[in-house]
């Protein structure tokens, strides 16, 4: 069936193939790169490479993209936080420290958290993160209300943890200065003082002193204690990276054994299901099984009776079995010799057996 033919709609202008000025008399409007200057090209690639670096580097800064809503917080004390340390909330992860810096008589630090809720009663504290000191910082979100990111939340709402590391370096550095010698003859004069004073304060007095020449003649032990000590803590935040990487490791081993715990409480579970099926499959079959192995046990029983006659067929079939053996093992044909069925009479002169009926001796099959 002819159908009729549609005629194919033309635009009413071409679209050309390149932009062109009229006033450039037919050049195109845009050189394609192989005919520009290659250093240019180079320089100007390199420049926006660069740049894209450096807006992938920035990428938490930038407004629509950025890594979630900074807030602030105001501390007695540092107590050894710094940019970059973590912060969390009951425990996990929402952000990071982004600025720790001196504001008059506190400190003020600023921290970046994202997709976390945080209310306009909630707390900060600066926790130790790890054995060797490492901080973070503690968000517990109160409050009815969001907070105000451009308000700062004041020191009431804060805590600064006491750091026993620092406590010991400080006491190390205030005993090497102090004169120890110069300390027990002070406590020495005092004694010489108050010795014509009351029992009591003569007491105290001769205490003072005799605490000073204990710690002067210990003043060399305690000196070499706080020095191991001041070494042993340079040594463990040397190792920091190390003790890291050993509780990630456990972690992971830890998670294995989980693993295989399950995977063992699986097998186990499986076994004592199949267990229990092949309970329920014999309770089953039991009233099917029992006259069959009653039956089985009487057969053996009969065989057991009649061991001595078997064994005797046994022995008189062997010897039975190995002529028929000898008799069909030539092919598919079996060996015979017939003697006297035609008389003697009837036989060609010279073909009668010489040997009687005596069959001769096994040269092939006779069919």
């Amino acid at each position: 069936m002819n159908r009729p033919r549609i005629p194919t709609p033309r635009l009413p202008f071409r679209l050309p193939f390149r932009f062109r000025d009229p006033a450039r008399r037919g050049r195109p409007l845009f050189r394609p790169l192989r005919e520009r200057n290659p250093v240019i090209v180079g320089t100007v690639g390199l420049l926006v490479l660069a740049l894209a670096g450096l807006v992938a580097y920035n990428a938490d800064a930038l407004p629509l993209i950025g890594g979630g809503t900074t807030y602030s917080a105001s501390f007695t004390e540092a107590a050894g936080l710094k940019s970059g340390n973590e912060v969390r909330v009951a425990g996990v992860k929402v952000g990071k420290v982004t600025g720790v810096s001196l504001d008059g008589a506190q400190v003020k630090v600023t921290f970046r958290v994202k997709d976390t809720w945080i209310g306009d009663a909630s707390t900060a504290a600066i926790g130790i993160k790890t054995l060797l000191g490492e901080k973070y910082l503690a968000v517990d979100p109160l409050g009815s209300r969001a907070q105000n990111p451009g308000q700062r939340i004041p020191r009431t709402r804060t805590t600064s943890p006491y750091d026993v590391t620092q406590a010991l370096d400080g006491l190390g550095n205030t005993l090497g200065s102090i004169d120890t010698t110069q300390l027990a003859a002070s406590f020495q004069t005092i004694s010489d003082t108050f010795k014509d004073t009351p029992a009591s304060v003569r007491s105290a007095a001769t205490g003072l002193s005799s605490l000073s020449r204990t710690i002067s003649s210990r003043d060399a032990q305690l000196a070499d204690l706080l020095a191991g000590s001041k070494q042993l803590t340079k040594t463990l935040s040397d190792q920091n990276s190390r003790f890291q990487t050993l509780i990630s490791d456990g972690n992971l081993l830890l998670g294995e054994v989980q693993k295989r715990r399950d995977a063992i409480h699986a097998l186990l579970t499986g076994t004592q299901d199949l267990g229990t099926q092949l309970n329920g499959l014999v309770a089953d079959n039991n009233r099917q099984l029992g006259p069959t192995l009653n039956a089985l046990d009487r057969v053996t029983g009969v065989l057991l009776a009649n061991q001595s006659s078997l064994d005797k067929a046994l022995a008189l079939a062997g010897p039975y079995y190995r002529l028929v053996g000898n008799t069909l093992g030539n092919g598919r044909w079996f060996d015979s010799y017939l003697c006297g069925l035609v008389p003697k009479d009837y036989l060609p002169a010279g073909t009668e057996p010489k040997d009687g009926c005596m069959p001769p001796k096994a040269t092939g099959g006779t069919s």
